[in-house]
C-alpha cells in the first residue's frame, strides 16, 4: 500500500489535521491542532487493516494502545512528549509533542556528516534518555537516526516513535514480510528473542557508526544474508573506513556491536559516559 497517496483526513478524534509531514513504511505523521487548549501536535497515524492481517488486528490494537500507553508515562527532556492515543475508524494513532529540527538521518550520508565530537555527544544524550526509558521498562526497538530529530539552534534533541516498534513487530505485508528497520536490528532481535535495554543500545551502535562513517556496519544483498551477517560477521574496522578517526574509537564500537548482549554496555548510562569521553578526547 502507498500510504503517501491516501486521503488525508480532516480529523483523528478530536484533533484537527493541518497538513502531512512524514510519512514511513508504516503510517504517516500529520501537523495538526488540539482545539481543546489550541496546542500544535504531531499525530503519528497508522491503517491498521492495511498493516496487518485480519486474524492479527485485534491483538495488535491492544499492544499498540498498551505500548504507547507505558511510552505516555515517560517524562524525559530528550524523549518526545506523548499527550494521548487513541482509535479513530480503525486508525490507531498517538499525539505527541510536535519538535523543530532535523532527523539525524539527514547527517547519515558521506557528505553530510557530523563533526566526529558532535555526533558523539549527541548520541551520549540518546544513551541517557535511553537508560530513563529501560529503567521504566520501555525498550524502543527501532533505535535509527531517522527516530532521533536535532535542532541546533536550540540544541534540543528528541528520541521520536516510542510505542511504535511492537506493532511494526506484529505487521506484514499482505505477501507476509516483516516490516521493520532490519539494518539497526540486533542477532537476539533478528532470531524473535525476548528484547531488553541491550537490543537499544545495539542500535545505537549501528547508528553511531553510521553517523561516523555514511555507511552501515552490516549489510546484505537479500534479508537472509544481512541477518547472516549481522549475527556473524564483524563490524568493519573503523580506521579502514575513516583515517582521520583514532583508532580507539574502534573500542567504543566493538562494545556496542558485539554479538553477545552480555558482552555490550551494561547500560544506557555506561555507554553515554563513553561516549562523551570521546566527545572530550576528540574536543
Amino acid at each position: 500500500m502507498d500510504i503517501s497517496s491516501t486521503p488525508i483526513p480532516a480529523k483523528l478524534g478530536r484533533y484537527e489535521i493541518v497538513e502531512p509531514i512524514g510519512s514511513g513504511a508504516m503510517g504517516r505523521v500529520f501537523l495538526a491542532r488540539d482545539p481543546k487548549i489550541n496546542r500544535t501536535v504531531a499525530i503519528k497515524a497508522v491503517d491498521l487493516a492495511s498493516e496487518c492481517e485480519t486474524h492479527e488486528l485485534d491483538g495488535a490494537r491492544s499492544r499498540f494502545l498498551r505500548e504507547a500507553e507505558a511510552a505516555g508515562r515517560l517524562s524525559h527532556p530528550d524523549i518526545v512528549t506523548i499527550y494521548d492515543v487513541g482509535e479513530n475508524g480503525g486508525i490507531v494513532y498517538i499525539a505527541m509533542e510536535y519538535v523543530h529540527g532535523r532527523r539525524l538521518s539527514d547527517f547519515a550520508a558521506p557528505d553530510a556528516l557530523l563533526p566526529p565530537a558532535s555526533a558523539l555527544e549527541l548520541l551520549a544524550r540518546a544513551a541517557d534518555a535511553l537508560h530513563y526509558a529501560h529503567r521504566h521498562n520501555v525498550v524502543h526497538r527501532d533505535i535509527k537516526p531517522a527516530n532521533i530529530m536535532y535542532d541546533s539552534p536550540s540544541n534540543t534533541l528528541k528520541l521520536t516513535d516510542f510505542g511504535m516498534a511492537r506493532l511494526t513487530d506484529a505487521a506484514r505485508t499482505r505477501a507476509g514480510i516483516v516490516l521493520g528497520t532490519p539494518s539497526f536490528m540486533s542477532p537476539e532481535q533478528l532470531e524473535g528473542k525476548n528484547v531488553n535495554g541491550h537490543t537499544d543500545l545495539f542500535a545505537l551502535g549501528v547508528t553511531l557508526f553510521q553517523l561516523l562513517t555514511g555507511q552501515l556496519p552490516f549489510r546484505g544483498t537479500s534479508m537472509t544474508k544481512l541477518m547472516f551477517v549481522i549475527a556473524n560477521e564483524p563490524h568493519p574496522a573503523i580506521a579502514s573506513l575513516r583515517a582521520d578517526l583514532p583508532a580507539w574509537i574502534g573500542s567504543i564500537l566493538d562494545k556496542a556491536l558485539a554479538k553477545d548482549p552480555s558482552d555490550r554496555y551494561r547500560d544506557g548510562a555506561e555507554m553515554a559516559h563513553a561516549l562523551r569521553a570521546a566527545a572530550a578526547r576528540l574536543a
